[in-house]
């Protein structure tokens, strides 16, 4: 039988508790980080409904002594780094996942530091102690239930997971905590009548599958039995790049989306390029404002990373999931990511046979122009910054809505 020596830390409400800590006043009070959109907001805001990506009007319409706060990106970054460092001074098996989370493999230290549970105690101790933080643990045989516990500990607290006693955890606990269970995949088994874990457990593999997809119901039916076999991967190479922009609630125009994408694009494409790993496929997803979510994707005869062909194709998956929900006029958050990256670069030529989609392929002479403007963008952004030069369409459109800082915090990094 395994043992629960998995940790899974994160920290609490992280921006907004910054921000509470960095100005004391504000603790106890309900704020929120952003202003025309809700980028982070503390527990006492969520009691009023509050969250991520929401308009500023109707967050203050769910809590009109909601206070607005602008980001301090450089000590959320310091603040995160310093957090995470406490989890490497007990094992060097860590698994950073964003900013504010990781997790952590304790069985090659308990001699040393104790049982499993009382190396997380300390963790919380000592951030609390050297940070100011609140951090919340849940530690369990698997990652995806030491997650889940570390969810339910919420806020500031710990939950362990002893090893036998794993479905009986999660029997009675809600199919959203789940990885991999958003709004879309909630509804659908709201539908059958499943709304808890331990009913999840009960539905056959098969059936599971004909609802939501042979990858997806085989997954869900695995972690609900607690079948995770993922072992931490302290040193991993990406497999995709994205980036999203919360826009609270925006027409579903061409004017709005179209400088939108061609911002994430250029994200995601400078990424790529700096690692020299160009991608084939190209997803979109749009939020509507019922929080519901589309994705799109396609995937490419050759991997890319100009900024202007990503945004194209892009555009053209936004532009059909527009068509195919034509009573949708509102949109709330814009996302891109590539994926199915290559290990390497190299661009194969194209013959100039006048084909619809040349200037979309990147060993046209087109292609090779576009690639070689943005090459010239990252030579000029390395030496003088990023915001040195960009693209006309987005720096003259309407000021973003999300800081470009607070999205290279969230951006998953190459």
């Amino acid at each position: 039988m395994d043992l629960a020596t998995i940790l899974h830390a994160d920290l609490d409400a992280f921006y907004a508790s910054v921000e509470q800590l960095l100005d004391p006043s504000l603790r106890g009070r309900p704020i929120a980080v952003g202003g025309g959109v809700v980028l982070a907001c503390s527990y006492e805001a969520k009691k009023f409904g509050v969250q991520g990506a929401m308009s500023g009007r109707q967050a203050r319409e769910l809590c009109p002594e909601l206070i607005f706060v602008g980001g301090h990106f450089k000590e959320y970054q310091r603040l995160g780094d310093a957090a995470m460092a406490v989890l490497s001074d007990f094992t060097p098996l860590v698994e950073r996942i964003s900013i504010d989370e990781a997790f952590a493999d304790v069985a090659g230290c308990t001699h040393l530091f104790g049982q499993p549970a009382e190396i997380a105690e300390t963790i919380r101790r000592r951030v609390r102690a050297e940070l100011g933080l609140p951090i919340s643990v849940g530690v369990a045989s698997t990652k995806h239930l030491a997650k889940i516990a570390s969810q339910v500990a919420k806020p500031d607290g710990l939950v362990t997971v002893a090893a036998g006693t794993e479905m009986d955890f999660l029997r009675d606990l809600p199919v959203e905590l789940m990885w991999g269970v958003g709004p879309a995949t909630k509804a659908r088994l709201e539908k059958i009548g499943v709304t808890r874990i331990g009913q999840l457990q009960d539905v056959p593999g098969w059936s599971l599958q004909k609802l939501l997809g042979t990858a997806v119901g085989e997954k869900l039916s695995a972690l609900s039995q607690n079948r995770d076999p993922r072992r931490l991967e302290t040193h991993r190479r990406t497999r995709s790049a994205g980036a999203q922009s919360a826009l609270g609630r925006r027409p579903a125009t061409v004017a709005v989306y179209r400088p939108a994408l061609l911002h994430l694009a250029d994200r995601v494409a400078s990424r790529l390029r700096g690692k020299a790993r160009p991608g084939r496929t190209v997803t979109a997803r749009v939020r509507f404002a019922d929080m519901r979510s589309v994705t799109r994707a396609v995937t490419l005869d050759q991997p890319v990373s100009a900024t202007a062909i990503i945004a194209e194709v892009a555009e053209d998956l936004v532009r059909g999931i527009l068509a195919d929900h034509p009573r949708e006029r509102t949109i709330s958050l814009l996302a891109i990511s590539v994926s199915h990256l290559e290990e390497r670069f190299g661009l194969q030529l194209d013959l100039p046979l006048g084909l619809a989609d040349e200037k979309r392929r990147p060993g046209t002479v087109t292609g090779a122009r576009r690639f070689g403007a943005d090459r010239a963008i990252d030579k000029i952004r390395a030496r003088f910054g990023w915001e040195a030069v960009g693209y006309a369409a987005v720096e003259l459109g309407d000021r973003r809505a999300v800081p470009d800082a607070f999205r290279e915090l969230a951006e998953k990094e190459l």
